[in-house]
């Protein structure tokens, strides 16, 4: 892959990253009295720490993180984070799973291209996969919770 389109990819994935960043830290605010709030915060915190990494290897790569992920995405972040918060828990974590998933997607392609180019173990690669194994981490806590809220609303029902 040519470095330009490498930069690109990488790119897309910090400006989705500082998204999630924001995304997680509305709801955190949101749920702050629950437990899920902790959730939040802390998945806030991973997504964080998937924004600086992926800066670094932009800049490593003699480029600048994207301006859209510097200035749109926080806004758009926060602004998604309150307004998706406003429909309640269940619907919050059905739109985050689907988020996660699309970012697991993305990443995936990324990650099997470059291990046709490259050797499979190489410092990128293992980046990649390490953000794709946290967000599906991600995706299965806010399955896992969406689920145990399901079976608590049919319960309440019979």
């Amino acid at each position: 892959m040519k470095r330009e389109q490498l930069i690109t990819h990488l790119n897309w994935f910090y400006s989705l990253e500082r998204n999630q960043v924001d995304l997680y830290t509305s709801q955190s605010s949101s749920f702050n009295k629950h437990y899920t709030g902790l959730v939040f915060e802390r998945i806030a915190y991973i997504e964080q720490e998937h924004v600086d990494n992926l800066a670094h290897k932009i800049k490593e790569l003699g480029a600048n993180p994207s301006l859209l992920g510097d200035v749109l995405s926080p806004i758009i972040g926060s602004f998604a984070g309150k307004l998706i918060s406003l429909t309640g828990l269940e619907e919050v974590l059905k739109i985050n799973i689907m988020i996660e998933q699309k970012a697991m997607k993305d990443y995936k392609e990324l990650i099997n291209t470059l291990k046709k180019k490259e050797h499979a173990g190489s410092e990128l690669i293992k980046l990649l996969e390490y953000n794709f194994i946290d967000e599906n981490l991600h995706t299965e806590w806010f399955k896992s919770k969406l689920s145990q809220l399901q079976n608590i609303d049919s319960s309440l029902e019979h």
